[in-house]
């Protein structure tokens, strides 16, 4: 009985659509832009200010200014105390924080409804009153640092995933880690700091994200009183980012580190990103990542090569389309006791020719389109979720129309157009392979030169 329940609930979630909260759009004078998805059902909003600025928008030298302005944005204003915005959001039952990407940085604060205007309040304090003192740096600038020391430093994937990346971009500014250099981030200022604050904070580089228990009316009026009155920066302007020269070979490396537990083999290609008015291509690769790396014992790297060889103990494929330029798409293996870094990637490739031949299978590709629109549809029932739904896209160059269509186009995509996108993607001179391991006890083979 409880299977039947539980088929049937998923079976209505598949029939309802992706997109059931009404959303509403609004731009401000000074050319800030406002999201409201209204959700009722509970009298909590969440209120989210994305700007469009993220590491791959910083100044050379200064790597991981972006994410040191996101920590001392907690910092005094015009109007606040250092702190103070964090410990009013508490003190009203709600929770705030922020996070920076390679394309945005992201502000927000999770409350009842009706501290919505507080909130707003607050914000734009900071958006346009910032007041950084000297005595702010070092101590931030260490709390940084140690955060890289432990997110990174100490772990060996995170570093061999740093240095991937930096093969896979040679000019592009993604090939820079979020966080910065570690040895740059020993040098950000104050300068540096207020610098960036002036040159990208400002509303008419902002959108405002409300979702929630939140007329839109009202919202928009609150919107313009707060943020409203702040004078757009007309120094700010579209992005100016290098292009990425064309990957004329191949690019491979390894990896060697003593606290390697398990070793892996790792590929990326150069991807394309979900454009606006034209995510069709992206969506085939989004598809392609499951059907070749999902769940382990239907995906079909999983199957060939968890099970039928069982030369791996795990493998995956990912690709995320949300990026305001060129992505990447990548593969992993895992190999299996005794088995070589060199044999296991030969069976990855030997694998995905084989599904390039084969295609995809139909009832997989059904059951995977079923599990990411289900997946689109319970992520709605949350608020927060359907915000940075929103808020990362439009930051990353999409438009709410595109959102919103999304979870079509991810269902109209034949198989014929995956396996089309994989073979447009895997071209091996667009690629970067990786090595992690632990330091071998004998020369290299010619495979790892």
């Amino acid at each position: 009985m409880r299977r039947l329940f539980a088929l049937a609930a998923g079976l209505a979630a598949f029939s309802l659509p992706a997109q059931a909260a009404e959303v509403t759009t609004h731009t401000l004078d000074n050319g800030m832009d406002i999201v409201v998805i209204e959700d009722t059902r509970a009298p909590v909003v969440v209120h989210m200010v994305w700007y469009r600025v993220g590491s791959a928008d910083e100044p050379k030298g200064a790597s991981g200014i972006a994410h040191f302005l996101e920590h001392l944005m907690f910092k005094a204003t015009d109007t606040l105390e250092s702190g103070e915005l964090s410990r009013t959001v508490a003190a009203n039952g709600g929770s705030d924080n922020a996070f920076t990407s390679y394309d945005y940085t992201a502000y927000f604060q999770r409350v009842a409804s009706d501290r919505l205007e507080l909130m707003m309040e607050m914000e734009a304090s900071r958006m346009d009153g910032l007041r950084l003192v000297p005595e702010d740096i070092p101590t931030e600038r260490d709390v940084v640092i140690e955060e890289r020391n432990q997110r990174t430093e100490n772990s060996p994937g995170a570093l061999f995933a740093e240095q991937r990346r930096a093969a896979q971009f040679l000019h592009h500014p993604y090939r820079i880690p979020i966080i910065g250099w570690k040895h740059e981030a020993h040098n950000l200022s104050l300068e540096d700091a207020n610098a960036f604050y002036e040159a990208h904070y400002a509303p008419n580089n902002a959108i405002l994200v409300v979702a929630g228990d939140a007329d839109p009316a009202e919202v928009i009026a609150m919107a313009e009183e707060h943020y409203g009155v702040i004078p757009l920066n007309p120094a700010i302007g579209p992005r100016d980012r290098v292009d990425e020269p064309p990957q004329l070979a191949e690019r491979r490396l390894v990896m060697e580190d003593s606290r390697v537990a398990q070793p892996y083999v790792i590929r990326t290609y150069l991807a394309p990103e979900r454009d606006p008015g034209d995510q069709r291509q992206a969506a085939a690769l989004t598809l392609l990542a499951e059907v070749l790396g999902g769940a382990s014992a239907t995906s079909v790297l999983g199957q060939k090569l968890e099970f039928e060889t069982q030369n791996s103990i795990y493998t995956s494929a990912f690709y995320s389309g949300l990026s305001l330029d060129d992505t990447t798409f990548g593969l992993v293996t895992v190999p299996a006791d005794g088995v070589s870094l060199e044999d296991a990637e030969a069976a990855l490739d030997a694998a995905v020719a084989e599904f390039l031949e084969e295609g995809v299978d139909p009832d997989q590709l059904e059951r995977i389109k079923m599990q990411l629109r289900a997946s689109l549809i319970y992520e709605a029932d949350s608020i927060q979720s359907l915000a940075r739904r929103y808020g990362a896209a439009l930051t990353s160059g999409l438009t709410v129309a595109d959102v919103e269509a999304w979870p079509d186009v991810l269902q109209e995509v034949t198989a014929d157009e995956i396996v089309a996108a994989g073979r447009a993607v895997f071209d091996r001179t667009q690629s970067v392979t990786g090595w992690l391991r632990a330091p071998s006890t004998g020369p290299m083979s010619e495979a790892t030169q």
